[in-house]
């Protein structure tokens, strides 16, 4: 062992060493190479400022991708070439580590600088200070370890894959023993990862801390004294049932006192009305959806204890993975209506977003499409004259939830009083209609769907809802989605495939600098979702003060201005806590 320790480290490092050494060899020249232009194009700029950790660890994994694509292509040249009985000279081989090795410090030195240059535009078109530290060596060593670990993982992996294969080989023929060696270590492989390392290590880690972080209250919310809240003394759901987010959300309910200070005129406390999956209720089914129609029921006889739909507007959230419903998309409607207003929602998961999206991404459709059956259910049985209007919303995950409970663009007005959808993500059905069936002429982050009829998208609603000259017709559906947002764009086709959003014309606070690449893209913007709110609104993926906009298109109370939506945006911009 030790005598071929020593003889591969006295080995010319352009020589090919022994194939049995496939960990401790020295790396391909070719795959190599590839892996350094790989690293390079991962310092173009994508949707959102990436801190210098972020880039080195996008810039590893990306690197690591392109030493695999150039490890294959280098082994079909060698066959190749050996067909053809030529080789490169080892005086050759010798001359083109040398120039690599030198070319490979100086070049990777210079697109660093180049890429903070570039960082520093895209955070002036996101209104982020100028200054960013950008450090140079550390993007560089962070890269190179992450690359060299991923490296040594796949080539462990080929290494045992070849034992495994000679093992067999003296049992059965050689094609035989190849080709189940190949197929009994991707098994593994696939098992290791999906089964090991993801179910039982990355989801039971997540799972573990999503649980205690539900079991917990955020600080400063403390349980309401309102009877028309959820986890009220009066409420059918126990303060402790509610969950993190559901003790979020009922106990940040602005009370009538404090509406009546904003708007001058005499208010109603607000109904806030939420079922979690903790609460024992949910589970009194056995099969597979009647957990959610059983929070459904529970959610009306909640809403008829708070006498919700004796309210002007009632409205249905989507809730993300956790069960998150963002406040800043319920206070404005409740602002603007003095509180005759009613939101109601139900978690299906307190599993982070990006974690439900994995394993239980149709849950969010199932549970909301309970909630919204459930509660037009009821709404059918009082006269037409005395419903209140009925609207839905959602952010992120809860958008499309509420997407995949109305399936169509059409299904959604034909069912609505009307809808504000924040951030929708790239698989939402009626996202996706509307932008493969947008008008001609329309860019993709700023689709016209029907001549705006009933649906508008905006980043700025102030001018971009009314961009379009003809009518806006009731119901209207009112997306916030800006160009920038990188879970919006999110999806596994950008490995591969070209989108859209990249294309002339860009989007407003999108750099010109910014490229679709093979597999470079897809990582770039999986690690921006990670710093998607590390921006101002409205960039990334915060919306700021846009719902108080959105709601006043949607649905303004009986003589409600453009003056009053300026005095409502202006209170939740002081508001507005700082990035």
């Amino acid at each position: 062992m030790w005598q071929k320790i020593l003889a591969a480290a006295k080995r010319p490092y352009w020589d090919r060493p022994d194939p049995s050494w496939r960990v401790r060899r020295w790396p391909d020249l070719f795959a190599f190479c590839i892996a350094n232009f790989f690293f390079w194009l991962s310092l173009t700029p994508s949707l959102v400022p990436r801190p210098w950790l972020l880039q080195g660890v996008i810039g590893g994994i990306t690197a690591a991708i392109g030493y695999g694509l150039g490890a294959v292509l280098s082994w079909f040249f060698r066959r190749v070439l050996a067909w053809r009985d030529w080789q490169p000279s080892e005086q050759a081989r010798a001359r083109g580590w040398q120039v690599c090795l030198v070319l490979t410090p100086v070049m990777a030195g210079w697109l660093i600088s180049e890429s903070a240059h570039m960082q520093r535009e895209l955070r002036e078109l996101q209104s982020l200070p100028p200054s960013m530290a950008w450090h140079t060596p550390m993007i560089a060593l962070i890269a190179l370890a992450v690359c060299a670990l991923l490296v040594v993982i796949a080539r462990s992996i080929r290494l045992g894959t070849g034992k495994l294969i000679h093992w067999l080989g003296r049992m059965l023929p050689r094609p035989l023993a190849v080709g189940t060696g190949l197929v009994l270590s991707a098994i593994l492989v696939t098992i290791g990862l999906r089964d090991v390392v993801f179910d039982r290590g990355v989801i039971d880690v997540a799972d573990s801390i999503a649980a205690k972080t539900d079991a917990s209250t955020k600080d400063g919310i403390t349980q309401s004294g309102s009877r028309y809240v959820s986890g009220s003394p009066d409420s059918l759901i126990p303060w402790d049932d509610l969950g993190f987010q559901g003790r979020n959300f009922t106990g940040s309910v602005p009370t009538k006192r404090q509406l009546e200070r904003v708007t001058g005129a005499p208010a109603k406390d607000p109904v806030r009305v939420y079922v979690s999956s903790a609460h024992p209720e949910a589970f009194s089914d056995d099969s597979r959806d009647e957990p959610f129609r059983a929070q459904a029921r529970l959610a009306v006889r909640e809403l008829q204890r708070t006498g919700a739909f004796d309210r002007q507007v009632l409205a249905i959230a989507g809730t993300t993975g956790t069960g998150w419903v963002n406040s800043t998309v319920a206070e404005p409607l409740e602002y603007m209506y003095g509180g005759d207003t009613a939101f109601v929602a139900i978690q299906y998961s307190y599993l982070p977003s990006w974690v439900s999206f994995l394993v239980d991404k149709e849950k969010a459709g199932q549970a909301t499409k309970a909630l919204v059956t459930a509660v037009r259910k009821h709404l059918d049985t009082l006269p037409a004259d005395k419903r209140p209007k009925l609207v839905v919303t959602g952010e992120s995950l809860g958008a499309y939830a509420m997407e995949a409970t109305f399936g169509t663009a059409e299904k959604l007005v034909a069912e609505t009083d009307g809808a504000l959808l924040l951030g929708p993500p790239n698989f939402g059905p009626i996202s996706t209609e509307v932008r493969r069936d947008r008008d001609q002429g329309s860019p993709v982050w700023r689709p016209e769907f029907d001549e705006g009829r009933h649906l508008r998208w905006a980043q700025f609603p102030e001018k971009d809802f009314k961009r379009l000259k003809g009518p806006w017709r009731n119901p209207r559906v009112a997306y916030l989605q800006n160009a920038s947002d990188p879970v919006v764009w999110w999806s596994y086709d950008l490995a591969l495939q070209r989108p859209e959003w990249v294309d002339h014309p860009l989007g407003p606070d999108i750099t010109p600098e910014v490229n679709w690449f093979p597999f470079v893209t897809f990582w770039q913007t999986s690690v921006d979702m990670a710093v998607s709110y590390g921006v101002p609104a409205p960039h990334g993926h915060r919306y700021g003060t846009g719902p108080v906009e959105g709601w006043a298109e949607v649905v303004p109370p009986k003589g409600w201005s453009t003056e009053d939506t300026e005095r409502l945006k202006k209170f939740f911009d002081k508001r507005e806590a700082p990035y």
